[in-house]
C-alpha cells in the first residue's frame, strides 16, 4: 500500500529531538554477524526499511532472529535473493562475510534508489586480490575461493562500502591483509571495534591504512548502537533553516566538525556539547560554497539538506558534488517549489537566495534527497504532498512522528 506525506509548511518548530541509531553502521553489523556461528545480541537496531530488507536477506539465507539475537549458524545457501538484494545498495556488504565463511557467494548487481546502480569494481578486484575467482553470468556475479589468502589491496579511490566489505572478508582469511587508501568514516571504526570484540584482529580502522590478521573463528557478542551522524546533521540543518530553537540529542558532534564549521560560517548560532547541539534562531544566513568529500570532509549524504538551507541564505552559493554522479538532479524539484538553482554541470549547482518556497506535490527520488524535500516542504508556504516516501523510510525511523513532536504539521497518509 503506497503511503505519502501531507505537509503544511511554515509552522513554528521547537523542542528536542533524539538522534537514532546509525543506519549505515547497523546494516554492516548485521552483515558481520555471518562471520560467527555464535549468537550476536543486537538490542538497538533502527526500525527502518533498509534494516528490514537486510533481515529478510539474512532469513532467506538461513539465519534466525529471536528477540534481540541473530544466529547465523543455520545458513544453508550462499546466493543472495535477487528480488530483495535488488532493492537496496547495502546488500553488497553480505558478500564479503559469506565468502569468508562459506567459500562462495552469488549476488546480483546491488540496487536501491536512483543512486543504487553504482560500480562494484572495488569489491571484485578486492576479492580477487584475496585469491577468489569471479565469474559473471547475466546479472549475477559468483565469487568462490577454498580459502581466502591475506594480501595488500590499494583502493584506487576511497570507498566506504568497499573498505567495510574487504575488511570483513579478510577477518577469516589466512595471514595478514593490508587495505590502503581505506575510507576513514566513524562507522568503519565502529565496525572494527565490534569485530575485535568477537575475536578479530583489526588495527588502523579509521585511518587510510587498515591491517587485518586473519582469525580461525569468531565468537558471539553484542552491539549496542551508534548515533547516526547523517541524521544528526540533517536535524541541525532543519533547525537552522526553519529558524527554530531545537536541541539535537544523542549525537557525536566530533563526527560533524566540518559541517558545524560551515554552518557557523554561514551565521548559525550553535551551542555544541559533548553529545548534543542546540540550534538558536538567526534572522539572516550568509552564503557559503561547499564541496563534498570523503570523511572527515563534508558528507555527500548531507549535501541535499544543506542545499535546501542555502536557498534561504542571502546571495549566491556554489554546491559541488564530487562523490556521486546525478546526485543534484533533485534541485529541479526545489526549483518547482520556488528555489532559484542553476545546474552548471552534473556535479555543480549555483544557489541564489533567499527564495520563498511554495508547497507542491513532489516525489522523493532517494533517501537523502527525500529528507531534504521534507525540509523544503516544512519551510514552504502552503501544502505539499511528498510521494514515494518508502525511500525516506529506508533511512529515517518514524520521521513524521518525530517531527510532529517538534510542532511540524506532517501527516502520513495510506493510499
Amino acid at each position: 500500500m503506497a503511503e505519502y506525506f501531507v505537509i503544511n509548511g511554515g509552522k513554528k518548530l521547537e523542542g528536542e529531538i533524539t538522534v537514532g541509531i546509525a543506519k549505515n553502521a547497523a546494516l554492516k553489523i548485521l552483515a558481520a554477524s555471518i562471520l560467527t556461528d555464535k549468537p550476536v545480541k543486537l538490542p538497538k537496531m533502527p526500525k527502518i526499511e533498509d534494516v528490514d530488507r537486510m533481515k529478510e536477506l539474512l532469513i532467506d539465507l538461513g539465519a534466525k532472529f529471536s528477540g534481540n539475537f541473530i544466529n547465523s549458524s543455520g545458513i544453508k545457501k550462499t546466493d543472495l535473493n535477487y528480488k530483495i538484494a535488488d532493492r537496496f545498495r547495502a546488500s553488497i556488504v553480505l558478500t564479503g562475510p559469506i565468502l569468508a565463511r562459506y567459500g562462495k557467494v552469488s549476488f546480483p548487481h546491488p540496487g536501491g534508489c536512483t543512486l543504487g546502480k553504482r560500480p562494484i569494481d572495488f569489491f571484485i578486484d578486492g576479492f580477487e586480490a584475496l585469491g577468489a575467482k569471479v565469474k559473471k553470468r547475466g546479472d549475477i556475479f559468483t565469487v568462490a575461493s577454498k580459502k581466502l589468502i591475506g594480501n595488500k589491496f590499494v583502493f584506487p579511490i576511497v570507498s566506504v562500502t568497499g573498505t567495510e566489505n574487504l575488511m570483513m572478508a579478510a577477518v577469516l582469511a589466512q595471514g595478514k591483509t593490508i587495505l590502503k587508501n581505506a575510507a576513514c568514516e566513524p562507522e568503519i571504526e565502529n565496525l572494527a571495534i565490534f569485530l575485535n570484540s568477537l575475536g578479530a584482529k583489526i588495527s588502523g580502522a579509521g585511518t587510510p591504512s587498515i591491517e587485518i590478521v586473519g582469525a580461525k573463528e569468531l565468537n558471539g557478542g553484542a552491539w549496542n548502537g551508534f548515533p547516526d551522524r547523517i541524521e544528526s546533521g540533517t536535524f541541525i540543518i532543519l533547525a537552522i533553516a526553519s529558524k527554530s530553537n531545537i536541541k539535537i540529542k544523542n549525537c557525536h558532534p566530533e563526527h560533524l566538525e566540518v559541517l558545524l564549521s560551515l554552518l557557523e560560517k554561514a551565521g548559525a548560532d550553535l551551542e555544541i556539547g559533548a553529545d548534543y547541539v542546540i540550534v538558536k534562531p538567526v534572522r539572516n544566513l550568509r552564503t557559503i560554497d561547499v564541496k563534498t568529500r570523503e570523511y572527515p570532509g563534508f558528507a555527500t549524504d548531507l549535501q541535499a539538506p544543506l542545499t535546501v538551507l542555502l536557498t534561504q541564505a542571502n546571495g549566491i552559493s556554489l554546491v559541488h558534488e564530487t562523490i556521486y554522479e546525478g546526485r543534484l538532479f533533485y534541485t529541479d524539484i526545489l526549483n518547482q517549489m520556488g528555489a532559484n538553482i542553476i545546474m552548471a554541470d552534473p556535479h555543480r549547482v549555483i544557489v541564489q537566495g533567499p527564495s520563498k518556497l511554495r508547497g507542491k506535490k513532489i516525489n522523493s527520488p532517494d533517501i537523502r534527497a527525500g529528507m531534504a524535500l521534507i525540509i523544503a516542504a516544512l519551510l514552504a508556504e502552503g501544502q505539499s504532498v511528498v510521494e514515494n516516501i518508502y525511500q525516506i523510510d529506508r533511512g529515517y525511523e518514524k520521521i513524521d512522528e518525530r517531527l510532529q513532536a517538534l510542532g511540524a504539521d506532517i501527516k502520513r497518509i495510506k493510499n
